[in-house]
């Protein structure tokens, strides 16, 4: 999970690491993008580490092919900005934009729906078409292939629609507990699944609790 931007929400591009927050949970994207409240784990930690592992070093040109790294893309034509960790370019200027995490391969499509942002940004950049993209595992430690079909091409724009509205409300949503999803959550005590405090933000959650250590 990558630290927030600090946008004005009524007018912010969406950054490509929101969409794989709102797929995971639109509370927790709301919380960081909306609220603008963050907090490290291991997991995050873990993440962030490979990350710099990955954006590490200059570009490399060979004869077989380049890698850039921590390449800033954005698309005008659906808002978005960001990061790619790395984009292999071909000899024939093929592009493969390649995403790292240090988890494996999950049930949901949040990574996937991240990577093909990707991928639509570049496709603007570049005027190319691609048709694939890749995920590095750092648990795995394998490259997951993943099609950029017209499937996930459909949900990630859907995604994109839903966390712009997201941002244009300024709201948060309820809690929704779920135990493998929430337990492992950096923002668990800011979000407080099981508590009533759920019903509001955390920003009124830390408000609350000034206001009682000043009584």
């Amino acid at each position: 999970m990558q630290q927030p931007h600090q946008p004005n929400p009524k007018h912010k591009s969406i950054p490509l690491s929101a969409l794989q927050h709102y797929l995971f949970c639109p509370r927790q994207c709301a919380l960081i993008h909306n609220e603008q409240v963050w907090a490290e784990n291991r997991f995050t930690a873990e993440g962030q580490l490979l990350h710099k592992k990955a954006n590490e070093g200059p570009d490399e040109h060979r004869s077989s092919g380049s890698l850039l790294r921590h390449l800033h893309v954005r698309s005008e034509k659906f808002n978005l900005t960001g990061v790619c960790d790395i984009v292999e370019r071909a000899p024939d200027g093929s592009l493969t934009p390649v995403e790292y995490k240090r988890g494996k391969p999950k049930s949901h499509r949040a990574d996937e729906v991240q990577l093909c942002a990707q991928a639509l940004c570049l496709e603007e950049m570049f005027h190319t078409t691609i048709p694939l993209g890749l995920i590095f595992y750092g648990k795995t430690r394998r490259r997951k292939e993943i099609p950029l079909d017209a499937s996930l091409h459909n949900l990630t724009e859907s995604i994109i629609q839903e966390t712009k509205e997201l941002f244009l409300t300024g709201s948060t949503p309820k809690a929704s507990y779920a135990k493998e999803r929430c337990d492992n959550c950096s923002l668990h005590e800011l979000c407080l699944p099981h508590s009533m405090s759920r019903k509001r933000g955390a920003r009124a959650w830390f408000q609350g609790q000034l206001h009682a250590s000043a009584e």
